[in-house]
């Protein structure tokens, strides 16, 4: 009985596969959307720079006269640098210079595939960055969210031993993703995670792309505070990019990263001399408020944090920009 039960489960997975097949060739198919005139004008202000083989994309603003202040701009997952448009001329009205750039397999940058996609790479892309603008001996003020904020813990670690002069003068603010065991990753992205499960019949980390779509993005928004459809697609649009769909499942893998590397990604937090902040949005379904801020507080007791209105979700610089600048500068200019 037992072995008809598992055969019958098999047959089930095996018909779903390969229901699934014709929905997935005519998925794979389907070409990007185009550029809306935002998006467009977003990567026309924008270049390129090669880190090894890959076409990183950044940007390079010149702001403040009198400052010599730098802040590097760290994004999250799954989205792009676009996600600072909303506070970006504020930066610069501060900074001497706003900089931004698309990780490897986001945005306008590369997605190669395969490719063993890590934190080590990113914040080594970062650091490539700083060294093509030749800005590795200056100030750097490091402002991250969501998968930017373990780059950022990457870079801080490395800077402790080996760019003290970086340290007197620089900073880092967070806003999301610092403790794997305060992380509660989306449905989605453990189904990724998982494979499907059973079903082996296909490749399961490419199905799973059937059902991500804009709206899935709209899910760590707050009620009152969802992106408008045009400002959903453009989201959409940089993701799928030179097929950044297709590379999804690769790239999450940073939360498996986080787990094995925590000690060194906390650790760093812990033992830099750097002005630390946390802005936290507390209706983050991501990174719960009570847990989430009651270990930082317990983790990193010298640490500032602010924390947004009470509807504010998993995008604060989106959701509620000018509060999010505000805090920014606030700490800031505290030091």
């Amino acid at each position: 009985q037992v072995r008809k039960t598992r055969s019958r489960s098999e047959e089930w997975w095996i018909q779903v596969g390969l229901l699934m097949l014709p929905l997935l060739a005519v998925y794979l198919h389907i070409p990007p959307p185009k550029l809306s005139p935002a998006l467009h004008s977003w990567r026309s202000s924008g270049s390129f720079f090669t880190y090894k083989t890959q076409n990183i994309f950044f940007r390079d603003s010149p702001g403040a006269v009198g400052s010599s202040d730098i802040v590097v701009l760290l994004h999250g997952f799954p989205t792009s640098s676009y996600d600072w448009y909303k506070i970006w001329e504020g930066l610069t009205q501060r900074f001497h210079r706003v900089i931004a750039l698309d990780f490897v397999g986001f945005g306008f940058s590369d997605k190669p595939r395969p490719h063993a996609y890590s934190i080590f790479e990113q914040a080594s892309i970062v650091e490539g960055l700083l060294r093509h603008l030749g800005l590795l001996n200056q100030r750097i003020n490091l402002l991250s969210h969501d998968y930017g904020d373990t780059v950022a813990q990457e870079l801080l670690y490395r800077w402790v031993g080996t760019l003290h002069t970086l340290l007197p003068s620089s900073s880092a603010c967070f806003s999301k993703g610092i403790f794997p065991e305060a992380h509660y990753p989306r449905f989605i992205q453990k189904v990724i995670l998982v494979g499907l499960g059973g079903l082996v019949c296909v490749n399961p980390t490419v199905l799973i792309h059937l059902f991500l779509n804009p709206s899935s993005l709209a899910e760590v928004f707050g009620p009152h505070t969802q992106p408008t459809e045009a400002e959903l697609w453009d989201m959409w649009t940089a993701l799928r990019t030179n097929d950044g769909n297709l590379v999804v499942d690769s790239l999450l893998h940073y939360i498996n990263q986080r787990e094995q590397h925590r000690d060194r990604w906390v650790g760093a937090l812990q033992s830099t001399s750097v002005p630390l902040h946390m802005i936290y949005g507390p209706l983050d379904p991501v990174n719960p408020h009570h847990e989430f801020l009651q270990l930082y507080k317990q983790m990193l007791p010298t640490s500032t944090v602010t924390v947004l209105d009470d509807h504010i979700s998993h995008y604060p610089q989106l959701e509620e920009p000018q509060g999010f600048l505000n805090a920014y500068l606030n700490f800031i200019n505290s030091f």
